[in-house]
């Protein structure tokens, strides 16, 4: 039995952050199409599409960047509904849970009572729709809901038969499948799979047990977490920075020695404060690997320390609460940079930390890297311990420079001139061609000989936005010295950005 909530990301933007998911509405991830609302579809917004095809189909749409993180939190009120009712309940993404059909059926006389039932309990407590298939694995239920059936047993092959092999949301394995005439879920399981497997690797002999109705994998049950999270009231206001800091080590500590009593570990953290005059404040601090309890305790202190700086705690604050969020097991913990336990790792941390707490969390910093179609774009500097989320997305960049990476990323283009063998300016045409052969380079009052080249590429960024806007062409040239450069045209001027020593 499984419960899907349609558009959920488009819903979770509305729960979440109150984007009005009535109208058209689209959520993009790596600038494709991931959800849309039902208003947006009917003005042609389907999944897959560029965020400019989407704005030309729409011109009205909402763009919403993908937030996982959203997603799930605005998915736990549907799971405490559905945990109401049904035992064991699986999490397979957020806005699908799947769970068990007997306990239920046989509880409320039936799996269409049981459904009616479950379906009518999320619109009362959560306020959002929700369709419930039943089916004899997880992927035919899945169909089956989006399609409101319930399937008896032993009809799931049947059922799946018609269905295109698209909704094996395969699209390498769809394409291929079509252009032999598969073109249904029967057909394919009717191949070989013996053939199969030797024709198209382990995972299509995985999605054709899929197509056969043959979902036999255990679901992942999830666990209800417990009631972790702490809460300190004070009898007169907190308003300076010194007592506030007191109160956040000792809230830290308390919530962290409740984690550790779990064998449990927070990798974000909620802060919550309630002032004298009512307001209610709250932030959530991502964070990239373990919130140990001086972690917890700075980014406390860093919040409240804000609050008060912003003057949004004038009154002072009565209530303090934290709220752990991103629980993983210790025993799962990835390994870091210092190794996974001992006294280095630790000596390590609390020297970072110590840094932060005394300079500021901007005073430590990582690289992470990300999307962007220069190296020097896809670098982002996050606050150590954070969660190292890059500013540009990695993905599919048209335009992006391929392998290999440069040796050095200048941070300032040092400015150069491209010369020909008679000495003239090379410059590149609308056209994009050379005006004349490179010959020469120079650069810091160096004339270096050009002994290759390759491009011209053009750069075209942002065109829709004359104060972002970003127009600029890129060469490659091989230097008698062994060293070959990214030259960079923009404005009339060349300048070096990266060396490929």
């Amino acid at each position: 039995m499984l419960v899907w909530c349609p558009d959920w990301p488009v819903i979770a933007a509305d729960l979440m952050d109150g984007v009005p998911a009535h109208r058209p509405v689209a959520v993009l991830h790596a600038n494709r199409v991931i959800a849309s609302s039902a208003a947006a579809r009917a003005e042609g917004v389907r999944r897959g599409l560029r965020k400019r095809e989407a704005q030309s189909r729409c011109p009205q749409v909402i763009v919403v960047e993908h937030d996982p993180v959203r997603d799930v939190r605005a998915f736990e009120p549907v799971l405490a509904a559905v945990e109401e009712i049904a035992a064991s309940v699986a999490v397979l993404r957020a806005g699908v849970c799947a769970f068990a059909a007997r306990g239920p059926a046989r509880y409320f006389g039936g799996e269409e009572a049981a459904a009616e039932r479950i379906v009518e309990q999320v619109a009362q407590e959560c306020g959002v729709e929700a369709q419930l298939g039943v089916a004899d694995g997880a992927f035919a239920a899945l169909l089956a809901a989006r399609a409101g059936r319930i399937v008896a047993p032993g009809q799931t092959a049947s059922f799946l038969a018609a269905m295109p092999v698209s909704t094996l949301d395969r699209p390498q394995l769809t394409s291929l499948l079509r252009r032999l005439g598969v073109h249904t879920l029967g057909s394919f399981a009717a191949l070989p799979p013996s053939d199969v497997l030797a024709r198209f690797g382990l995972d299509a002999a995985l999605a054709q047990r899929l197509a056969a109705g043959r979902d036999d994998r255990p679901l992942a049950v999830r666990q209800a977490p417990p009631e972790l999270e702490v809460e300190e009231r004070y009898e007169e206001p907190v308003d300076r920075v010194d007592t506030a800091a007191f109160a956040a080590r000792a809230l830290a500590e308390q919530l962290h020695q409740r984690l550790a009593a779990h064998g449990m570990a927070a990798t974000r953290l909620a802060i919550g404060a309630v002032t004298a005059d009512g307001r209610e404040l709250h932030r959530v601090w991502r964070h990239d690997g373990v919130l140990t309890a001086h972690a917890i305790a700075d980014r406390t202190r860093w919040q409240l320390e804000g609050w008060i700086t912003q003057r949004r705690m004038a009154a002072g604050i009565i209530a303090l609460r934290l709220v752990p969020d991103g629980l993983v097991r210790q025993a799962g913990l990835q390994a870091g940079l210092w190794g996974d336990v001992g006294a280095e790792r630790d000596r390590a941390h609390r020297a970072l930390h110590r840094v932060q707490g005394i300079l500021g969390p901007e005073a430590v910093l990582t690289a992470v890297l990300g999307g962007g179609r220069d190296p020097g774009e896809q670098a982002t500097l996050v606050p150590w311990g954070d969660e190292r989320v890059p500013v540009r997305p990695d993905g599919p960049w048209p335009g992006r420079l391929p392998p290999p990476a440069p040796a050095v990323v200048l941070v300032e283009p040092q400015p150069a001139r491209l010369l020909a063998a008679d000495g003239e300016e090379v410059r590149i045409s609308a056209r994009l061609e050379l005006n004349a052969t490179p010959a020469y380079l120079v650069s810091d009052g160096r004339q270096v000989e050009v002994t290759g080249w390759a491009g011209p590429w053009p750069v075209d960024e942002q065109w829709w936005d004359h104060r972002r806007a970003h127009r600029a062409a890129r060469l490659q040239v091989l230097l008698a010295t062994g060293r070959a450069v990214l030259l960079t045209l923009a404005e009339g001027r060349w300048s070096i950005t990266l060396h490929f020593d």
